[in-house]
């Protein structure tokens, strides 16, 4: 069956339906290249034709390119792969030019694409759907617009306009679409919208693209226009000071945009051909379709699912703590229309928790994305007490206290006597072992961690661990919970600091021991950002506080001399105790750390900071290598030690979880796009400098010596 389905009506109209054969979306594949040349090929043929529409025989429009081809383009293919996209853009555009009018009936979300395909009609008629998005979000993964859509975009709505659309990724509901001009009209059946389609083209025999028109002048002006000159005289800065250098796309989307806008139509779509055919073969996009396509599918299909457990929901939920994770927890389960009860030691707190659902709902309401009814609704399920009673029949407990084990255990004893028949109960712990904190449960099977991130509204990731007692059962259920409340679930197994909390340690360590050799802190946090990661490790330190990582490190010494272990000094050790107990510098909450935080004013390194300073001679890329190299080094451990269950978890948990550059692709990714025997030899040399933290993983060594990838 073809991937296009070629009907002529009685008033010579040409509707092509798309359906691609085997393929429950329509993608830009060989069997949809191979159609519209046939298409293409019948409608030169026929002098005959009235108008054409787009329309698709799936429940969406049409999805976008296939990724499963892209990742697979080299810079060996580089010219195969431009000459394609050059071919199949150049069908599209005879279509477009051929002087019939053309109109696409948007019968779902058209993304990437499936939207260039849109793009390419005179007219565009959707379907009223709340859940339809239209938009080119490639360059979240590590690519540009390559069918037509940046050439476009920026002709229809002007340089200005376009970029947000472009270098964000920015999804259109039909609403917002309409606003722009880039829908025109909308139906509210399918039938409605053949109709108006159909109605169209009657009305409009001689039609043609505005940009097509001699004399159209693109929006706001060509890159020559005082106005957008100035606008662009400082836009590529802007742009390198929020990608570091580390992600190539957008800075391809801006050249593609600019250079185009000041061509003709179809040199400019060669231009947009070029920028993307060297993204395409590059590492970069390989890494992020790797990730947060495959590996995000992998994910939401249940494949780290226990198999043949029943899909399970939550319809009510206990929450133990009302601070800022407890009370971020109850508001995106609420969010999700799921029953809370929020507790704490006195009502006064529990409503103070309650207060952050309210702020969060309330500037929704003024931003006009809910209405206030909405808000009161989700607000109506959340329910604050000092009471355990309340807990009663409460399908999952979660415990969101202070970081104490004795703490832990007094609540978990208290509340989940009152969890339902098959309730489970879970801690919120980021460090404690999970088969510690289970021993106080009267029943461990039913017992796991669910470890959120702060701020639980903004983080989509939920570490799930397993201690050595819980039941597959009980992690199908927090599996489906994770799912239920809209996160991304990884599951570990149990050990001090998981995954998350351990691997992310080891950089802002790496920070701080380069603090104490000497190294200017200014110099500290730049590497970490032109290295991918969010935030500096300085800066990270203070948010985290230094007191509670003193805290954390004086209860690890505790646990592990009970096991007859030491754990080792380190120089960090010695730069959060003088900033501390010599400086009385505490982090952010206390308002001093490693940065000052005037009332009035950006934070600034703190100039007492030089107490360390010997101005080190190390280069960036050596700081930026070591910060990489130090968290992907501990991945592996984990993944070795069982920790984590596969690199698809370790992968993404390292970029939702810890921050790890996106660009990289994750943790393990980030030493396969390296190579495996170079990351071998660097690890080796990192460890002869810098000491056992970077020891070859043994596991890093099997996989380098049969060059096989994580």
């Amino acid at each position: 069956m073809s991937a296009i389905q070629y009907q002529k009506t009685a008033d010579h109209i040409v509707i092509l339906t798309f359906n691609s054969p085997n393929q429950s979306a329509n993608t830009m594949n060989a069997d949809f290249r191979a159609a519209l040349t046939e298409v293409v090929n019948q409608l030169k043929a026929d002098d005959n034709v009235s108008g054409i529409i787009f329309r698709s025989a799936k429940k969406t429009f049409f999805a976008g390119g296939d990724l499963d081809e892209l990742i697979q383009a080299t810079p060996a293919h580089a010219t195969e792969f431009f000459n394609m996209i050059e071919e199949m853009k150049a069908q599209l555009r005879y279509i477009e030019t051929c002087g019939i009018p053309v109109v696409a009936a948007l019968n779902g979300t058209a993304l990437g694409g499936g939207w260039e395909i849109a793009l390419c009609a005179h007219q565009r008629i959707a379907l009223n759907d709340p859940k339809t998005k239209f938009g080119l979000p490639e360059v979240t993964l590590g690519l540009l617009p390559g069918g037509g859509g940046i050439v476009r975009t920026v002709r229809l709505l002007g340089l200005q306009t376009a970029f947000p659309l472009l270098l964000e990724g920015k999804q259109l509901s039909v609403k917002t679409a309409q606003s722009l001009g880039l829908v025109h009209d909308t139906a509210d059946s399918l039938d409605e919208l053949l109709d108006k389609s159909i109605s169209w083209i009657k009305a409009h025999p001689q039609s043609q693209q505005p940009f097509d028109v001699k004399g159209y002048k693109i929006p706001d002006g060509s890159p020559s226009t005082p106005a957008v000159a100035q606008m662009l005289a400082i836009a590529p800065a802007m742009l390198r000071d929020k990608t570091k250098g580390c992600y190539p796309a957008p800075e391809a989307i801006m050249s593609a945009a600019v250079e185009g806008a000041q061509v003709d139509v179809d040199t400019a779509l060669t231009i947009e051909s070029r920028y993307f055919s060297y993204l395409a073969t590059g590492q970069v996009s390989k890494n992020m379709i790797g990730t947060f396509w495959h590996g995000m599918n992998s994910i939401k299909s249940g494949a780290h699912r226990p198999q043949e457990i029943a899909l399970w929901q939550a319809k009510k939920v206990g929450i133990l703590g009302a601070g800022m994770m407890g009370a971020g927890i109850a508001y995106v389960t609420a969010s999700k229309g799921i029953a809370v009860i929020l507790k704490d030691v006195s009502i006064e707190a529990a409503e103070k928790g309650k207060a952050y659902s309210q702020k969060l709902l309330d500037k929704k309401v003024s931003q006009g994305r809910i209405h206030a009814e909405q808000r009161d609704q989700i607000l109506g399920l959340i329910k604050t007490t000092l009471d355990a009673r309340d807990l009663q029949d409460c399908d999952l407990i979660i415990e969101a206290v202070f970081e104490n084990q004795q703490l832990k255990a007094q609540v978990t004893q208290e509340a989940e006597q009152y969890l339902a028949a098959d309730g489970i109960m879970a801690s919120n712990t980021s460090t404690l072992p999970i088969s510690h904190l289970a021993q106080a449960s009267q029943d461990q099977s039913k017992f796991i961690g669910l470890h959120f991130f702060s701020p639980v509204d903004k983080m989509q990731l939920v570490e799930i661990i397993k201690s050595q007692n819980t039941s597959d059962e009980t992690l199908a259920k927090a599996f489906d919970f994770v799912q239920q409340i809209g996160k991304l679930p990884i599951v570990v197994n149990d050990s001090r600091g998981f995954f998350t909390s351990r691997v992310f340690g080891t950089f802002v360590q790496e920070g701080l021991r380069l603090l104490a050799e000497g190294v200017h802190p200014a110099r500290i946090e730049m590497a970490a950002l032109k290295a991918g990661m969010p935030v500096g490790p300085l800066a990270i330190q203070d948010e985290v506080s230094l007191t509670l990582t003193e805290h954390i490190t004086n209860e690890t010494r505790k646990a592990l001399q009970a096991e007859g272990k030491e754990r080792p000094v380190s120089p960090v050790d010695d730069v959060i105790h003088t900033m501390i107990h010599q400086f009385n510098r505490k982090g952010k909450a206390a308002g001093a750390g490693f940065y000052d935080y005037p009332e009035a004013g950006k934070k600034q390194l703190w100039s007492g900071l030089s107490h360390w300073n010997q101005n080190s001679e190390i280069s960036e890329q050596e700081m930026m290598e070591r910060f990489l190299f130090v968290q992907a080094l501990d991945t592996v451990r984990c993944l070795e030690e069982g920790v984590l269950q596969s690199a698809v978890e370790g992968n993404l948990g390292s970029i939702f979880g810890i921050g790890f550059p996106a660009w990289t692709g994750g943790a393990l990714q980030y030493l396969n796009q390296y190579g495996l025997a170079s990351a071998l030899a660097r690890a080796k040399t990192l460890e002869q400098q810098y000491g056992e933290r970077f020891n070859t993983p043994e596991l890093l060594k099997a996989k380098a010596s049969r060059t096989e990838p994580f």
